[in-house]
């Protein structure tokens, strides 16, 4: 990718990971357990939210993919290999967010239409080939982050801090069900916080190179 590229693949990422956020803000939460019929309830009642949900993580998918040149291109030197499988790994957490935005979108329907029930719920997410897509994006967008922490650190092209986040981030993800809205919004927020760490280094990287090639006199 051209240089002066990489400020625009910078914002893409930090607003892919705001969208992140803005879908974690947007999540209508059950109140009274993860049971399929109440899953059914919370979608037949806000499915307005549901929807906005569905879009922002459909808008953060793309603009987190466009923003991917620019987590690589602090991967020149030192890390320079794991960089590179972590950036692949990642990609695909990334790109399987977009299909289960989809996903999302046509549960949605089908329970608006009133053409799904808990029992037949139930028996769907049971499917071997649902459970392969949804545990392959789940993996490859964790440890494809915890990977990105891994480079950055022998990178050192950014803070500490920076793959701290992500590590945190990671570390959270068993206990979802259990932090609650707050505690999830402040989860997704901690990405957001890394990636906009990640898009200052790509960026300041990019000047330091422009102004490295400028002729002295």
């Amino acid at each position: 990718m051209r240089s002066d590229w990489i400020p625009l693949s910078a914002s893409a990422l930090v607003v892919g990971a705001m969208a992140l956020v803005f879908g974690a803000l947007l999540n209508p939460q059950s109140g009274g357990g993860d049971s399929a019929a109440e899953t059914l309830r919370v979608v037949t009642e806000e499915g307005g939210r549901w929807l906005g949900m569905s879009v922002m993580y459909f808008f953060a998918s793309v603009a987190m993919t466009l923003g991917l040149p620019s987590l690589l291109s602090l991967f020149t030197d030192k890390g320079r290999r794991t960089g590179f499988v972590a950036v692949g790994v990642f990609s695909i957490g990334v790109i399987g967010l977009a299909g289960y935005a989809m996903l999302l979108v046509f549960f949605k329907a089908l329970a608006g239409a009133g053409a799904i029930d808990d029992g037949r719920l139930n028996a769907a997410t049971e499917d071997l080939g649902l459970s392969v897509f949804l545990n392959g994006w789940i993996v490859g967008f964790y440890a494809g982050l915890l990977l990105v922490a891994l480079a950055l650190f022998l990178s050192k092209k950014t803070p500490p801090w920076v793959p701290g986040l992500l590590v945190v981030f990671v570390l959270l993800f068993p206990f979802a069900g259990q932090i609650g809205r707050v505690g999830q919004v402040m989860q997704v927020m901690a990405l957001a916080v890394a990636f906009t760490g990640v898009a200052i280094a790509a960026v300041n990287q990019v000047n330091r190179t422009v102004e490295s090639r400028q002729p002295t006199y």
